[in-house]
């Protein structure tokens, strides 16, 4: 069984990275004091410098370090840069220790051309290797999730208790799962609560440098700032602006995921590269919907990922073929109503971390979870009533799934709201809440 964990046991195995500090209460990336600290070549921060002095008449130290997220002792360093290669201009006061400043034609001229090379202007990059040893270091930290936490995420499905073992090993683990099993028993909802049961928050930054080439990472599609994030850490260091502190990201892909979204996404209008939304899931979870709906072949996709789910790492590529390692360090979360021993590849399978087949409901099963939902809703439904519609499951042939209890309430308060009854499940609307949700013909037994 392969370990695809997203936190490892103390002792951590390596050091703390230098831009980092650990505080009392959180993590926190530490503003470097120079250019040279940052990670990425000084020139190339002149140079994204140089570029937002393009696309403005005119522009103050201020409002360099406010749109590239870098402190005003590094700003002034590379606009000193600037100025003495006459790329830049003084144009006057701006206000206290504050200057303005405009682009020359020499500047205009080598604007131009790093434009064709990356369109990029934006938070200041931050380096893979600094990337990689901060979601790393963040990672080992992180609150493992306890059976508690697990149980208490997943108390809203009516699970047999070895599903809600193998569910919350996976949930507290970090292992990937995955789940197969006839339609509408509750996968995809069993993946969206195990990610509930993940506690903490990440640093990540806006983007990833590599010499000339941009990685945009922060999404706020995906990604959610976990609250505003402070100018000064508890000993009063300055925060290092280019890394956004979030939730755990949990990102749900299904039909529409294609082979091209699993790499690097290159944007030729812009000039920078979209990092895939794996990547993006670092940290968090995240969720392979309805496995056998893309367009590609099951096997093709999961091949994809059996050397990632091995080694922790991915091999992203350039347009210009250079290969970059990146982490790959997220919950991985499979649903499928495919059979896995005949449909999907043998060694993508073994790297799985465990597998939960949801299985239709027991007749008591189904009980259950029409009573909970009932009780949810502020609705009371009698046994009766639950016992003549099992009878119609088997009178009619018809499975039942998971789903189905909560369906059929939803549509019985279809009903109320419809024709100004109060709330309140009668015989009459739960039959016509059946014949809506199934359909008005008797199911042909096969």
């Amino acid at each position: 069984m392969e370990d695809n964990s997203i936190s490892t046991e103390s002792p951590v195995p390596f050091p703390v990275p230098s831009h980092l500090q650990w505080s009392s209460t959180d993590l926190t990336p530490l503003a470097p004091m120079s250019a040279e600290a940052s990670g990425i070549d000084p020139e190339i921060l002149a140079d994204l410098v140089l570029k937002l002095a393009y696309r403005s008449p005119s522009f103050t130290g201020t409002k360099a370090s406010q749109e590239l997220c870098l402190s005003s002792g590094v700003i002034g360093d590379l606009l000193g840069r600037l100025r003495k290669d006459k790329l830049i201009e003084n144009l006057g006061a701006a206000g206290p220790l504050d200057y303005r400043y405009g682009i020359t034609e020499a500047g205009r001229e080598r604007a131009r051309r790093l434009f064709e090379i990356c369109g990029y202007v934006g938070p200041a990059p931050v380096s893979l290797e600094a990337y990689t040893q901060t979601l790393e270091y963040q990672l080992a930290r992180l609150p493992e999730a306890g059976p508690e936490q697990v149980t208490r995420a997943i108390s809203a499905l009516v699970l047999p208790e070895d599903a809600v073992q193998i569910a919350g090993l996976a949930g507290s683990s970090g292992r990937s799962l995955f789940m197969y099993g006839p339609p509408g028993n509750g996968k995809t909802t069993l993946g969206h609560l195990l990610h509930g049961a993940a506690g903490g928050t990440l640093w990540i930054p806006y983007c990833i440098g590599i010499e000339n080439t941009v990685i945009r990472v922060f999404d706020s599609r995906f990604h959610k700032q976990a609250g505003p994030t402070p100018v000064l850490t508890e000993q009063g260091h300055h925060i290092d602006r280019r890394w956004v502190r979030i939730d755990r990201p949990f990102i749900v892909v299904g039909g529409e995921l294609t082979m091209d979204s699993l790499d690097l996404g290159y944007e030729p209008e812009l000039g920078y590269y979209e990092a895939p939304l794996h990547l993006k899931a670092n940290g968090g979870t995240f969720l392979l919907d309805d496995l056998g709906c893309q367009r590609m072949a099951p096997q093709d996709l999961l091949s994809r990922w059996i050397f990632p789910l091995e080694n922790k790492v991915d091999c992203l590529t350039l347009k210009t073929g250079q290969k970059l390692q990146v982490p790959f360090r997220q919950h991985l979360v499979v649903s499928t109503n495919l059979d896995p021993d005949t449909m999907l590849s043998p060694a993508f399978m073994r790297r799985m971390g465990y597998r939960l087949y949801v299985a239709d409901p027991t007749p008591e099963a189904y009980r259950e979870a029409m009573r909970r939902y009932c009780q949810n809703a502020g609705l009371e439904i009698s046994e009766e009533l639950v016992d003549g519609l099992l009878k119609r499951y088997q009178s009619e042939g018809r499975p039942m799934h998971g789903c189905e209890p909560r369906d059929l309430i939803e549509r019985v308060l279809d009903i109320c709201r419809f024709t100004r009854q109060p709330r309140a499940i009668s015989e009459a609307n739960l039959d016509l809440a059946w014949k809506g949700y199934f359909g008005n013909g008797m199911r042909q037994a096969a």
